[in-house]
């Protein structure tokens, strides 16, 4: 049975249910979900949703950190034709209003509390809602002290599965499944639009790069707000009848626990999360030799730190939110060497170009210049058509914004933000660069590169330094080191140590570049 080739999402978990009913599908904190009975609990939360009066058109949203519920309501809300908003577990009252407001959100699932956000104080609030978010109607609380989620589901007994049957079989491959907010750091974040299609396919063929199999168990701690997440590593996972291991929220301890009493076989992580598990003074006395593939992301030294230490095969890769996940991904059996700094050649059904920016002109081999990719990319940004027309060049190329460079092979290599470029005394100074030759300085853990204001030059180059456990900081080394490999121009005139802990991030577990200069004193 292939499973790329389902149309939609309730297309793609009938035909699991049918064909590995009993085989695990996921596992949270509380329970583990088979196959057949994620379908079969769908369905049921599918009816409710029905009786609710949610049909083809709506949205529903989804605020809970990484439990079997979010997966059973992102399919119950696909086999009634709608559209799931994945909701940021970060947000604030007005980020919540936001998203509520702008989705039209007419149902929402959440908890009643997740880590230090009480949800259902916050939509308290935003009453009246009839004003701040006037679309929303519907609140069901996963809580042990309400009865929301339970009578909701009873509310639903009178609509039969046939009925449900039907309306999934009217979901069209376009349609949009899942609206995804970026994580936006000065202005509102942009809604992006992703298909039932892009989700099966595109993630099928990631997870075909790293070797999946119906008898892997993947480890995902990742938040499923996210798009590395859900758009990523769940869709991964389940286009290969994978089981999932979910992490409610990241602990590096619970984490090795949970890998090693599952057999994980497959790890999503950012980089900072396969630090801290690499970080575990206990992490030799466990078991975690099952532990070989998967998908992370990082310097050189952290992947080499990764693939030598706990995913032997795990794949590099290059995405964002607009591309289904990933646009480019290391093969698991690419040479390790390859792994550290590449992060592969571009997915089936898509084109990759490194173009100008300045005057659209396409870059041959070896020289560096804007990522640009066409095919499995978003159908657009929700409610913003001038944003989404601008997003795409002449040839319908998406502007990534991200800079990378392609060997004779198609492989890339990633380089940094366009719009993080530091411009110095009229030249331009890529953070990603100057990062990669402080971070092999056997004193360095990991570096952060930006721009400081600068009365002369316009900007000069800042750099934070994370020291190797023992270390000691020595500006005037690191400036030696830097100078042997760099042009004058590219060399940090500031560098200072930095407690990773300080470093600022963004909703979604980035560094967020903007504000590193506020680290500077």
């Amino acid at each position: 049975m292939t499973l790329r080739n389902a149309d939609t999402l309730p297309v793609l978990l009938d035909r699991l249910a049918q064909a590995w009913p009993d085989h695990p599908a996921v596992t949270d904190a509380a329970r583990t979900l088979s196959y057949g009975a994620l379908r079969a609990e769908a369905m049921r939360l599918a009816a409710s949703l029905r009786a609710d009066g949610i049909g083809r058109g709506d949205t529903v949203g989804v605020l809970m950190g990484n439990r079997a519920e979010w997966l059973v309501s992102f399919f119950a809300a696909q086999y009634v034709g709608a559209t799931v908003v994945a909701i940021n577990t970060w947000y604030t009252a007005p980020e919540l209003a936001y998203v509520l407001a702008h989705a039209e959100i007419r149902v929402l699932i959440t908890v009643r509390r997740f880590l230090r956000s009480d949800y259902v104080d916050m939509l308290e609030t935003l009453r009246p809602w009839e004003l701040t978010v006037p679309a929303l109607r519907t609140v069901v609380v996963l809580d042990d002290a309400r009865d929301d989620w339970r009578d909701f589901l009873a509310a639903g007994a009178g609509v039969p599965d046939s009925e449900i049957a039907a309306i999934a079989q009217t979901v069209r491959s376009d349609d949009v499944a899942l609206l995804l907010y970026t994580s936006g750091s000065t202005a509102a974040p942009k809604a992006v639009r992703l298909a039932h299609w892009g989700l099966i396919r595109n993630c099928f063929d990631i997870g075909e790069r790293q070797r999946l199999t119906q008898n892997d168990v993947l480890f995902l701690p990742i938040s499923l707000f996210w798009g590395f997440g859900c758009s990523n590593g769940m869709m991964a996972a389940l286009t290969h009848a994978s089981h999932i291991v979910l992490q409610e929220n990241f602990e590096a301890r619970q984490a090795a626990e949970l890998i090693e009493r599952f057999g994980c076989t497959a790890i999503y992580g950012t980089a900072n999360i396969m630090q801290a598990i690499l970080g575990l003074p206990d992490l030799a006395a466990r078991d975690l030799t099952r532990l070989r593939k998967g998908l992370t992301f990082g310097s050189p030294t952290q992947m080499a730190d990764v693939i030598g230490k706990l995913a032997p095969d795990i794949c590099h890769i290059y995405g964002f939110t607009e591309g289904y996940g990933n646009s480019t991904v290391t093969d698991a059996t690419d040479p390790a060497e390859l792994r550290l700094w590449s992060t592969g050649r571009v997915l089936p059904g898509s084109e990759l170009r490194i173009v100008d920016p300045a005057d659209e002109s396409v870059l041959p081999v070896g020289e560096e210049g804007e990522i640009r990719v066409r095919g499995c990319i978003m159908s657009g940004y929700h409610k913003d058509p001038a944003a989404t027309l601008a997003s795409h060049d002449a040839d319908g190329f998406f502007r990534t914004g991200d800079l990378g460079v392609l060997d004779q092979d198609g492989n890339l290599r990633f380089r940094g933000r366009l719009k993080e470029l530091i411009k110095t005394g009229g030249m331009n100074v890529s953070p990603a660069e100057v990062e990669a030759v402080l971070r092999s300085h056997p004193a360095i853990s990991d570096a952060f590169v930006t721009g400081l204001p600068d009365p002369m030059r316009e900007e000069i180059v800042g750099a934070l330094v994370v020291l190797q456990e023992g270390a000691t900081f020595c500006a005037e080394d690191l400036t030696r080191h830097c100078r042997a490999a760099l042009s004058a121009f590219k060399v940090p005139r500031r560098i200072q140590p930095v407690d990773p802990a300080a470093l600022p991030l963004t909703t979604t577990l980035k560094i967020h570049r903007a504000r590193l200069a506020e680290l500077f004193t």
